[in-house]
């Protein structure tokens, strides 16, 4: 029988009483789906899983999603293994928030991260309820929001230029980063969206990957999306998460951002991960 435990942070839940490394039944499936709606991040600890149960796991709540600027591990097209090493310089991958590929056409469902190497200390994940933010967030700022589409791209980060772009590449990192002109292309999002599962009015994405706002000039956008990522990254609305080696985490793309955190200089650290593209055959009636 499943046990549910909130965080008691703004997000976040502990599932226990399931071993999946099993085909989970249709009812088991749902209660852990409703559960993620309902908390966003779901962790999974004692779990000892194989790639295999990664990629059966991200097929019971949707399809492989793309990984469009990382190599997949040998003997797999779809686990990637996100990897630092003891003695590794180059900067922490992925230490600010962000919602993952939001500049996709269709950004991903959400991420299923397995721990296999996790060092005794630092290494938390950080996540933010962008649904509570957007809840409480006061009208003036809603006001500027409604109505418009944020413009996404990944140049900053995956450009040749970009933070792992060519220079990166050249520096000691054990994960294995593609760069890309094709990282140069935009796509549009409304800020405010409506969960396709929940129902629940949810925040898109954050300064970053959000490089502009449609018809609006570069400084007014600029000045909007610092107000937003000020007020959307707020310590009230934010959940710390403490890995545990063989704990499975599954995360709503949809509804939190979330960035790794360093503070393991000396200690090796492995997870392994899998993007949840949407499968609306999958996905629960709003409510």
């Amino acid at each position: 029988m499943l046990e549910i435990k909130p965080s008691g942070q703004a997000c976040g839940a502990t599932v226990r009483g399931v071993d999946l490394s099993r085909s989970l039944d249709a009812a088991t499936i749902t209660s852990i789906r409703r559960a993620w709606m309902q908390h966003h991040v779901l962790a999974f600890p004692g779990q000892r899983l194989t790639d295999a149960d990664l990629e059966r796991i991200t097929l019971a709540f949707g399809t492989f999603g793309d990984e469009p600027y990382f190599v997949p591990i040998d003997g797999s097209e779809h686990v990637v293994a996100l990897t630092r090493r003891a003695d590794e310089k180059a900067p922490v991958f992925a230490e600010v928030w962000h919602s993952d590929w939001s500049f996709m056409p269709e950004p991903p469902l959400g991420t299923c991260l397995y721990s296999l190497v996790i060092p005794p200390v630092g290494g938390n994940t950080g996540f933010v309820n962008q649904q509570m933010a957007l809840a409480a967030m006061p009208a003036a700022l809603r006001g500027k929001l409604e109505g418009r589409l944020a413009l996404h791209s990944a140049a900053a980060g995956y450009a040749p230029d970009g933070m792992y772009g060519e220079a990166d590449s050249e520096s000691d990192r054990s994960m294995k980063i593609l760069y890309s002109e094709t990282a140069r292309e935009v796509y549009p999002h409304p800020f405010i969206q409506r969960h396709p599962e929940s129902g629940n009015e949810t925040l898109l994405g954050c300064l970053g990957y959000i490089v502009g706002v449609q018809d609006m000039d570069d400084a007014a956008a600029l000045e909007l999306l610092l107000e937003l990522y000020a007020w959307q990254t707020r310590p009230e609305f934010q959940y710390t998460h403490e890995w545990e080696e063989g704990m499975l985490v599954l995360w709503d793309n949809r509804s939190v951002l979330h960035k790794a955190n360093g503070g393991y200089d000396g200690y090796d650290r492995e997870l392994h991960r899998i993007t949840i593209a949407a499968d609306r055959d999958k996905f629960l009636s709003p409510g």
